[in-house]
């Protein structure tokens, strides 16, 4: 097949395959749920190692292309000043902090994390538009995506228990509000995509756009943490690895190169995200060098919702010319009219489903 036929095969599959894969999450998470308390079933825990720690670690796989190396260190504060800070300030203060004591870190921690999800939710919608030709997100619909993410992270963050923290920081006065902030987002988002003229609102747009935007809605509808979170957290994990895997298969190479690359996604992956995994279980260990471990991984992971935010963030030049190159079905070229992120250009700074920032 050409590149023109096979385009619209590599595109809907992607959005069609993300869409299935997050519903799947969703559904396996709050089917499986154990009670409280227990630990989740072997199935379970893996669909959630996938999603989690092999997820995170994929993004070294980046360290192995060459120009991506090269555009990282030219960067060096965002791509090695900053991860180093975060890994090596996590784990001394793990190590230094009462395991108590440092538990009040993770309310803010996973503030940030689930921020960084539905960033990559607006990604995912705003990719969705410009690919299925229905014009860039307003500023309003942009809006009503983060405004709903927002609204989820303070109603978990009211109820510590989804989140199975060993802190309370006394938000729960505060989920009410939460759960009709979040309930006022999706009512302005589905408004404002109804009042869309009919050719800017394709199925697989406003498909995206509604799965971005009830996101967070098991947090307000389930009391067990894997009903209510887990989900989420497994669904973000394999939309990146969708994205990844095509990544590392698209360009204009042969197809050794693609498998290789893809085998060495694969492995990175695998390889990295298992010793994320061991030091993820290593938040209650007694021993100083354990608790090092545990806030080294947390550092790692905050590391990734950086590097991410560099590397698919598409108003910068380099990041829209490389994934335009791999993606372009998802990504069009720039046209020489049109330099990169010219303002005209409704998808100048369209970020990708990656952990990318929208801003």
């Amino acid at each position: 097949m050409s590149g023109s036929t096979m385009s619209p095969v590599l595109r809907g599959s992607w959005l069609y395959g993300t869409v299935l894969l997050t519903l799947a999450c969703y559904a396996v998470t709050i089917a499986f749920a154990p009670a409280a308390g227990h630990p989740p079933a072997a199935a379970l825990g893996t669909l959630l190692f996938l999603g989690t720690s092999v997820h995170v670690a994929s993004t070294a796989w980046f360290w192995t292309v060459g120009a991506v190396r090269r555009h990282m260190l030219a960067s060096p504060g965002r791509y090695l000043v900053a991860p180093a800070v975060l890994v090596a300030g996590s784990a001394l203060l793990a190590a230094a902090l009462p395991a108590a004591a440092f538990g009040w870190v993770l309310p803010g921690f996973l503030a940030w994390q689930f921020f960084h999800f539905q960033k990559q939710n607006l990604g995912l919608a705003a990719l969705a538009a410009t690919s299925y030709g229905a014009g860039g997100l307003s500023r309003s619909e942009r809006r009503a995506v983060t405004g709903a993410g927002l609204a989820g992270i303070v109603g978990l963050l009211a109820r510590p228990g989804l989140l199975q923290l060993g802190v309370d920081p006394r938000l729960e006065p505060l989920r009410p509000f939460a759960a009709a902030g979040y309930g006022l987002c999706v009512l302005a988002g589905l408004a404002l995509l109804v009042r869309r003229p009919r050719g800017r609102r394709p199925v697989p747009f406003v498909l995206v756009q509604l799965l971005c935007l009830l996101f967070f809605l098991p947090a307000f509808c389930f009391d067990s943490p894997y009903a209510a979170v887990a989900g989420l957290t497994a669904a973000h994990g394999y939309q990146y690895l969708v994205i990844m895997g095509l990544v590392a298969a698209g360009g204009r190479r042969a197809g050794l190169d693609r498998l290789l690359s893809l085998a060495l996604l694969l492995n990175i992956a695998l390889l990295l995200g298992t010793g994320l995994n061991l030091a993820s279980h290593l938040h209650g260990a007694s021993a100083p060098g354990g608790r090092a471990l545990y806030g080294g991984y947390l550092g790692l992971v905050a590391a990734h919702f950086v590097v991410d935010a560099g590397l698919w963030r598409l108003r910068d030049a380099f990041p829209r010319a490389f994934l335009a190159d791999r993606l372009p079905y998802l990504v069009p070229h720039p046209r020489p009219s049109q330099p990169t992120g010219r303002p005209g250009d409704p998808t100048a700074g369209t970020p990708v489903p990656a952990g990318g920032r929208g801003d």
